[in-house]
Order: structure tokens, then C-alpha cells, then sequence
């Protein structure tokens, strides 16, 4: 067998029940191409530049969306993509697309390393032309998204008290950003920044603060700036706009910043934070992981950790 057929074998084993909307696990993609898990992982993302178990999640989004776009409910469009929940769908459709599923898409394609999509009725298409987000960009995004809303879920069963107190006296992270010595002020700071940033690429007004909201307000918060987060980071390397430079009038006086620092910006301090936040918790008597890229990758991929 060839190289090509091989990859066309593991692709078919990726993707099959993709029109029924049957959840497979990378265990069960890897015995139907005869080879063990780690094996088929590593096979298909060096073949194909993408991980089976994130191709997947990928194409039965992009088919949800074409559904979405031809008249499908959301309901409808959440159990055909393998989702258990409405709102699991929901959440993981808006992070993909960035925009609720309620909103159409654009295009039901989403970034692929590889030109490999959904394409209706039931097939799959291959643009051999696609640039995509670098896949250390993409990367350090998610995984300051998704370790955020971790953290922001731990918080969520904490008492007010542990949650308010003053863990860090008279701390500040940035002196713009106001005091930030307590676990939810440090959470809300995480949150904000990105709304300010989002505020300005986007051409709008200085968003209302709320230092004082509760965790579940700044859950909603985060879900909802974190999907426009990523479409503005998305929309900066497919218009290769990293040199370009935003004149913010949110400012006093206006400053003109590069859209590249801007993103380092934002990813420097909310990884700052999020490290304050797992110190917070742990005094606060809450396991919590060290926050590692390294296993949220291979957790994210489906790997199996290795010895």
C-alpha cells in the first residue's frame, strides 16, 4: 500500500459515522485502522498536519454549520454532531466560529492545517491553497482560553469569602488595571483585559466594568469575549496583519499599537494571571494543576502520555 492510500485509510478512519453523527473515540478510529491509538496519532498528524481526534471535532462542526446555514435548529445541529448537550455544542461551536450557532456562518469552513473540509452533502474537500493560523499561535490562544474557563469553573464552588479575601495586599498586576488582591479580582482582570482589547480592534465603546460580579456572571462574561478574542486573532494572521497598527481612542491620550504586541500583550499577562489564580486556589484548599501547555496539548489531542 502506498503512503497516499495509507493516509487516505486513516482519514476514512477518522471521519467514519460522520453522517450519522456517532461519537467515536481515538481508541475506536485507531482499531479500525488496525494500529494502536498512539500509532494512529502520530501517523495522521504527521501526515495530515492534524490530530484525528480535533479533524473530527472540526468537520462535524463545519457540517453543523452548513446544517445551520440551510434551515437546521440547533438542537438539531448538536445531536448530529455528536454533542450530548445543546449548550456543550453551543459553547464549542462559538469558540470554533466565533459568533453563537444561532448567528449563520459566513462560511461553514473552519482554519484546517491541512485543506481537508466538509463538503455536502457527505463528502470531504481538499484546498490545496489554505493558509491557515500558525499552529504555535493557535496553540498559546486556546489554551489561555480553555485554562481560564477552567479555573473559572473550580471557582465556582468556592464561598464568598475565599473568593473576596485579600490573598495578595496592595497587589497590582498593571497599575491601569486597578487592585488585584484577592482570586476573583485576579479572574475578572483576566477577563477584562481581552475585553478592552476586543473593545478597541473592534471600533467600540470602553465596555462597562464590573470588579464586583460573581463567578457565574464572569463565566458568561469570558464565553462571550473569548469566541471574539479568537475571531479578531483569526482574522489578524488571514489578512497577515501582524505589522499593522491600531490607533486605540479608548486611550487618554490616543496610542497607536502594533496588532503582534498586542496579542503578546494579552497573552503575557493572562498567563501571569491564571498562575496567580492557581496560587489563590491552592490557598484556598482547591487542587488545582499546574497549568501545563504540554498536557492540556496532549489531553487536547488525545494522547496517550508516554514514559
Amino acid at each position: 500500500m502506498s503512503e497516499r492510500d495509507r493516509l487516505r485509510e486513516l482519514l476514512d478512519a477518522v471521519l467514519d459515522g460522520a453522517d450519522t453523527g456517532e461519537p467515536r473515540t481515538l481508541a475506536q478510529m485507531a482499531g479500525d485502522a488496525y494500529t494502536s491509538p498512539y500509532h494512529f496519532n502520530r501517523l495522521l498528524s504527521r501526515g495530515a498536519g492534524e490530530p484525528p481526534v480535533a479533524m473530527r471535532r472540526r468537520v462535524m462542526l463545519e457540517r453543523a454549520a452548513w446544517q445551520l446555514q440551510h434551515g437546521g435548529t440547533v438542537t438539531d445541529a448538536a445531536w448530529a454532531a455528536g454533542y450530548e448537550s445543546v449548550e456543550g455544542f453551543s459553547r464549542a461551536y462559538a469558540k470554533a466560529f466565533g459568533h453563537p450557532p444561532s448567528t449563520p456562518a459566513v462560511s461553514h469552513w473552519l482554519p484546517a492545517p491541512n485543506g481537508i473540509h466538509f463538503h455536502p452533502p457527505e463528502s470531504l474537500w481538499v484546498d490545496s491553497q489554505e493558509r491557515v493560523l500558525a499552529p504555535l499561535t493557535e496553540q498559546l490562544v486556546m489554551h489561555d482560553l480553555d485554562d481560564t474557563r477552567g479555573l473559572l469553573d473550580l471557582a465556582k464552588g468556592l464561598p464568598e469569602d475565599a473568593l473576596t479575601g485579600v490573598r495578595l495586599p496592595g497587589h497590582e498586576v498593571l497599575p491601569w488595571d486597578g487592585p488585584e488582591e484577592s482570586l476573583l479580582q485576579v479572574l475578572e482582570a483576566t477577563v477584562w483585559s481581552k475585553e478592552c482589547w476586543v473593545a478597541s480592534i473592534e471600533g467600540l465603546s470602553m465596555p462597562v466594568r464590573s470588579r464586583s460580579c460573581s463567578v457565574l456572571a464572569l463565566v458568561e462574561r469570558h464565553e462571550s469575549v473569548a469566541a471574539r478574542w479568537l475571531a479578531v486573532v483569526r482574522d489578524i494572521e488571514r489578512r497577515g496583519a501582524w505589522e499593522d497598527r491600531l490607533v486605540d481612542a479608548l486611550c487618554e491620550p490616543p496610542e497607536s499599537f502594533q496588532m503582534g504586541s498586542v496579542v503578546a500583550h494579552v497573552l503575557t499577562y493572562a498567563a501571569h494571571r491564571r498562575l496567580l489564580a492557581r496560587m489563590m486556589l491552592r490557598m484556598a484548599g482547591v487542587e488545582v494543576d499546574s497549568g501545563d501547555p504540554i498536557e492540556w496539548l496532549r489531553a487536547r489531542r488525545g494522547e496517550v502520555p508516554t514514559v
